[in-house]
């Protein structure tokens, strides 16, 4: 594996992200790109294409690290599927040198995958710990997403979450299937408050999570990356319009200033239900530190706990940036670079 360069690659259902270093382990380039992959792995070639375009670099020119969720989109019939359709065409697009992370197991080449399948299947968050473990003794991470938010607790400088599956993480709620993007509204509750009455909340694909916070304010334009439920625009009139069908109402009906007040309801409850979650693994003497696309909540969340606990962004814990300007980006791919750092750790054992 190339020790002067490495890029490390986070193969989402949804997006691809990847992050270079350079030989002293700075970051040098940070970036998301839209995959869905549910519509076949053509999506992820042509996005790593794309990536490595970006990036003005080769494959041959850098050492690969990857780690993946993909597997579990539904173009493939199992997880096991999965890990191995995209292991193989990674390998074939950056090499046979390629490693792919797989969690207590470290790092494996192409050969190894087949017998690393559950240390492989959607562990980015492992990555992402571990990585941070090493920085940090006791911390709760918090890294919400598009469409899923981990919680991932570090003590005494190790990942103390037990389970790796998504099943067990989902039982222990260190995994919550809520994210400030892909989420459906209906998925929030059955119920809202809107103008002072309760409505019941229509079981369709209206609106997305995204639409609720281009409304408040708090969704960033580069991270809003996926199509909206009615494949239309992403003015806050437009967010308004399919927020107001959730609750059988056209936007005409009321002031954009009402679908606000829900957008920020809807955010209530997201927020609640996110807090209930990592109050189970908060402990008095963790740091919180946020991560993802919806970093912006992680803040907002620790304010309201009633215990104070010092809140930073796992940016602050990077080891170095080419350009200081990435900071903000690294928070987005923060897994494609703890794949990367690992890995230079790792080679670098391998050869001494």
């Amino acid at each position: 594996m190339n020790q002067t360069v490495t890029i490390g690659w986070d193969i989402g259902g949804a997006h691809l992200k990847a992050v270079q270093l350079n030989a002293y382990g700075e970051v040098v380039q940070v970036l998301q790109l839209p995959c869905p992959l549910w519509k076949g792995l053509v999506q992820l070639e042509a996005a790593i294409n794309n990536m490595l375009q970006a990036f003005k670099i080769a494959p041959a020119e850098a050492g690969h690290a990857v780690t993946m969720t993909g597997e579990l989109v539904d173009c493939f019939e199992n997880r096991e599927q999965g890990v191995m359709e995209i292991s193989s065409l990674v390998a074939k697009l950056l090499g046979k040198e390629t490693l792919f992370y797989a969690a207590n197991a470290g790092f494996v080449p192409l050969e190894g995958v087949s017998t690393n399948i559950v240390g492989i299947a959607s562990t980015n968050w492992h990555a992402s710990a571990s990585a941070l473990a090493m920085h940090v003794q006791d911390a709760l991470l918090i890294d919400i997403g598009s469409t899923t938010t981990d919680i991932i607790a570090i003590e005494a400088g190790r990942v103390k979450n037990t389970g790796l599956s998504d099943a067990s993480r989902m039982q222990a709620d260190s995994l919550v299937y809520t994210g400030v993007v892909r989420t459906p509204v209906m998925a929030l509750a059955q119920k809202l408050m809107f103008e002072g009455a309760e409505f019941n909340v229509a079981a369709e694909y209206f609106a997305t999570m995204a639409d609720v916070y281009r409304l408040t304010g708090d969704l960033l334009p580069e991270y809003d990356m996926s199509d909206t439920a009615d494949g239309k625009g992403k003015t806050a009139q437009m967010s308004a319009r399919r927020l107001a069908r959730m609750i059988g109402h056209d936007v005409e009906s009321n002031s954009l200033e009402a679908w606000v007040n829900l957008a920020n309801t809807c955010k209530t409850l997201q927020m609640q239900q996110i807090k209930a979650a990592l109050l189970k693994h908060l402990k008095p003497n963790m740091t919180i530190i946020g991560a993802g696309a919806g970093r912006f909540l992680v803040q907002q969340l620790a304010l309201s706990l009633p215990k104070q606990h010092a809140c930073e962004p796992i940016s602050m814990r990077v080891a170095g940036y080419a350009n200081l300007s990435l900071q903000h980006d690294l928070e987005l791919c923060f897994p494609a670079y703890a794949v990367a750092t690992l890995a230079k750790k790792y080679v670098a054992t391998q050869y001494a």
